[in-house]
C-alpha cells in the first residue's frame, strides 16, 4: 500500500542502553517535561537559595545552631539536583548526539554544579586537599534558575549578545574621557591644590565647613567671578594642600584626570567637582567644560549602553518568538502529515476489505 504510514526513523540511543521508543526512556522524558517537576525543581532552587542566604559563621570557625542545622539540609539538596541531572541524562543522552544534555549551556553548569557538590561531599578521597574550597561553587546554584525560566534565559543571552557592541561603545567612551582629560589638564592641572591657610600658623588650614576647599590667590578685586577668596586678615591662599579627596579628585596627571572625569560622566558627585573648580577659577567660563561633559559624556554615550542592551534584548524576544511559532508550526505539520498518512491508510485497508468482499 503506497499511501500508508511509514514509522518514524527512531532517534539516537541513550547512553547506549535505552533507545528512543525504550518504555523507561520515554517515561522519563515525560516526567521532566511535566509541569509540576519543573516548578518542583524550581521552588528546590529557591530554598536553597535561601539557605544559602541564612548561613552565618563565626569566628575561629564557629558556627550559629542555625548555621549548623542549615548545612545538614546540604545532602538533601545535593540529591535533589543529582536525581535531576539523572534524569534529564537518561531522557536526553550525555554528550555525543544532537540535543544531549551536555549539548546545552545551562546543563553544563548545572552538571558542574552538582559534581562539585559530590567531591566536597567526599573528604575521605584526598585527606591533604582541602575541599571545602569547592563549597564556594554553590553560589552558582541561583543561576539554575535562568535554565528553568525562559524569559531568564532571553534576558542573559541579550546581555551576552551584546558584549561586541558594547565593547565597541566602551571604546567611543574612553576616547572621550581621554579628550576631556587632556582638556582638563590644560586648564585645572594644580588648580585644586590652593587653599586657606591661617595667618597665626602657616601650617593650620582654614575651614568655613566640614572639609577645606580651593581658593584663589587674587584678592577680592582681582579674582574672577566666583572664586573663593580668603580673607585677608586672617588667613592666605597657599598651593601646599593635597586636594579634595586625599588629592586624588584632581586633574594634575592624565589618570587622575581620567578619573575625575568618568567620576563627572557617571554624576556621582559631580557638583562638587564644578564647585571646587568654580572656588579655584572662578564660574563665569567653568560652565563651558562642565556642560559639554555632563551632556556627551552622560546623558548621549552612557545611555547609548543601554539602547544596546534594549536592542539586543528586543532582537533575542523577536528570535525566541519566531523560533517558538516555527516549533509550533512544524508540530502542526507533523500532526497532518501523520494525520493524512493514518487516514490514507484506514481508506486503503477499507478499499481492500471492499474489493475482497466482491
Amino acid at each position: 500500500m503506497g499511501g500508508a504510514h511509514q514509522p518514524a526513523t527512531p532517534g539516537p540511543s541513550s547512553l547506549f542502553i535505552f533507545s528512543d521508543e525504550n518504555p523507561i526512556r520515554r517515561y522519563t522524558k515525560f516526567i521532566i517535561e511535566w509541569p509540576p517537576f519543573e516548578y518542583a525543581v524550581l521552588l528546590t532552587i529557591i530554598a536553597n537559595c535561601v539557605v544559602l542566604a541564612l548561613e552565618e559563621h563565626l569566628p575561629n570557625g564557629d558556627k550559629t545552631i542555625l548555621a549548623q542545622n542549615l548545612e545538614s539540609t546540604e545532602q538533601y539538596f545535593l540529591g535533589i539536583f543529582c536525581v535531576e541531572a539523572s534524569l534529564k541524562i537518561l531522557a536526553l543522552g550525555f554528550v555525543l548526539h544532537r540535543g544531549s544534555y551536555l549539548r546545552n549551556i545551562w546543563n553544563i553548569m548545572d552538571f558542574f554544579v552538582v559534581v562539585t557538590g559530590i567531591v566536597t561531599q567526599m573528604p575521605d578521597i584526598a585527606p591533604e586537599v582541602d575541599f571545602r574550597t569547592l563549597r564556594a561553587i554553590r553560589v552558582l546554584r541561583p543561576l539554575k534558575l535562568v535554565s528553568g525560566v525562559p524569559s531568564l534565559q532571553v534576558v542573559l543571552k541579550s546581555i551576552i549578545k551584546a558584549m561586541a557592541p558594547l565593547l565597541q561603545i566602551g571604546l567611543l567612551v574612553l576616547f572621550a574621557i581621554v579628550i576631556f582629560a587632556i582638556i582638563g589638564l590644560e586648564f585645572y592641572s594644580g588648580a585644586l591644590h590652593k587653599t586657606c591657610y591661617s595667618l597665626e600658623d602657616i601650617n593650620e588650614i582654614v575651614n568655613d565647613g566640614d572639609a577645606p576647599t580651593p581658593c584663589n590667590a587674587d584678592n577680592e578685586t582681582l579674582a574672577p567671578y566666583g572664586a573663593n577668596v580668603c580673607a585677608y586678615d586672617k588667613s592666605t591662599c597657599l598651593e601646599k594642600w593635597e586636594g579634595p579627596n586625599r588629592g586624588i579628585t584632581s586633574f594634575d596627571n592624565i589618570g587622575f584626570a581620567m578619573l575625575t572625569v568618568f567620576q563627572c560622566i557617571t554624576m556621582e558627585g559631580w557638583t562638587a567637582i564644578l564647585y571646587w573648580t568654580n572656588d579655584a577659577l572662578g564660574s563665569t567660563f567653568n560652565w563651558i567644560y562642565f556642560v559639554p561633559l555632563i551632556v556627551l559624556g552622560s546623558f548621549f554615550m552612557l545611555n547609548l549602553v543601554l539602547g544596546v542592551l534594549s536592542g539586543e534584548f528586543s532582537n533575542e524576544r523577536a528570535r525566541v518568538e519566531r523560533r517558538a511559532q516555527y516549533q509550533k508550526e512544524r508540530a502542526r505539520q507533523m500532526f497532518n502529515q501523520d494525520f493524512t498518512g493514518y487516514i490514507n491508510w484506514i481508506t486503503e485497508a477499507v478499499n481492500l476489505l471492499k474489493s475482497e468482499k466482491k
